[in-house]
């Protein structure tokens, strides 16, 4: 038996076909210069989940907590991987057959803690919030201030801050890579894919609720290091109350003014503003996409989405004033 260079841990709930077809990815994935263990970590499933990864190979260990959280399932994984290098993967991504081998070699620089490639939507044409949302997960490749929930890590750092921070109902990944680089590593975004991701969007009220869970971890993770030398999402904090707040004064204020003024000249004004808003970032996104009516659809995306995520920062301030932990605030629907 050679070395066991890799250790894949998964992450899950209820994910039924998604995460079948996540564990085919990793079994035909090329090999990373040894062998590799599959780690899944599950959070109560009820659709046989635990089953199901047993017979791919997997180790299958279950999250035994009242509150889980991603960041609590993958600490599971990785303090039971035995490899040096973890890759992590959320149920519902599949991995790229070629990212592990052509990427574990970026370690021999001590100096890097994480690698992370290229994360898409496998069906952006199922739904256009499928196909807006595709190009959030776009980032130009170098060196990055955090990673998503895809990446591969060396253990040792892992151990050195401690991993995930489980209270954390989201962007947990940013938190600990802010700890991370505060200790002098690098976080590298290669040039190269690395997974599919199944959104499975499919209603208005799962992308609100998604947006919203953002909200709620932009607020998590600034109170943090809100005085600290290390900032982290404190200006995004700022800049969604200031923007949040513009776009719903904006039609209210043009509406009470067309109102009084007895004109529909202030709300037609509005309208053109936030046109305008649109054109512009629909510009700014032509690095993303040359496609004109996807970089429009997104455009507007990026504006509105500002509104649900002040409403997350507000529920997680609701929820610091009374002293409460929050759970998940879950989106997507189990898999049939």
């Amino acid at each position: 038996m050679s070395e066991l260079v890799l250790s894949v841990v998964v992450i899950g709930r209820d994910e039924g076909a998604r995460l079948e077809r996540c564990l085919k990815s990793i079994r035909g994935m090329k090999s990373p210069g040894g062998d590799f263990e599959i780690i899944y970590v599950d959070s109560a499933s009820k659709d046989g989940s635990r089953e199901l990864a047993a017979t791919y190979g997997a180790q299958v260990l279950s999250l035994e907590t009242a509150r889980p959280t991603a960041a609590k399932a993958r600490n599971l994984g990785w303090r039971a991987a035995k490899a040096a290098t973890i890759l992590f993967l959320d149920g519902d991504t599949i991995l790229d057959p070629d990212f592990a081998s052509s990427s574990i070699g970026e370690f021999a620089d001590s100096r890097l803690a994480i690698v992370w490639g290229h994360r898409r939507e496998i069906a952006p044409e199922n739904s256009i919030y499928n196909r807006v949302l595709d190009f959030d997960w776009v980032y130009p490749p170098g060196y990055t201030e955090f990673c998503g929930g895809d990446a591969l890590m060396r253990r040792r750092v892992l151990e050195e801050v401690g991993g995930f921070d489980g209270r954390f109902i989201a962007g947990e990944e940013p938190e600990m890579c802010n700890r991370i680089r505060q200790r002098g590593y690098l976080i590298l975004h290669v040039d190269r894919p690395m997974t599919g991701h199944d959104l499975a969007m499919m209603r208005w009220g799962q992308y609100w609720k998604r947006a919203v869970r953002a909200g709620y971890a932009y607020a998590q993770v600034a109170h943090r290091y809100w005085n600290s030398e290390h900032p982290l999402w404190k200006r995004d904090v700022i800049s969604n109350v200031i923007r949040a707040g513009f776009l719903l004064a904006l039609p209210l204020a043009a509406l009470v003014t067309s109102l009084w003024l007895a004109s529909p000249i202030p709300v037609l004004a509005a309208a053109l503003i936030f046109i305008l808003l649109v054109v512009r970032s629909a510009f700014r996104a032509g690095w993303k996409t040359k496609d004109p009516s996807t970089r429009v659809l997104y455009a507007a995306h990026s504006h509105f989405q500002q509104i649900p995520i002040f409403f997350g920062q507000l529920e997680y301030l609701w929820d610091r004033i009374r002293r409460q932990s929050r759970g998940l605030i879950e989106y997507k629907e189990p898999s049939q």
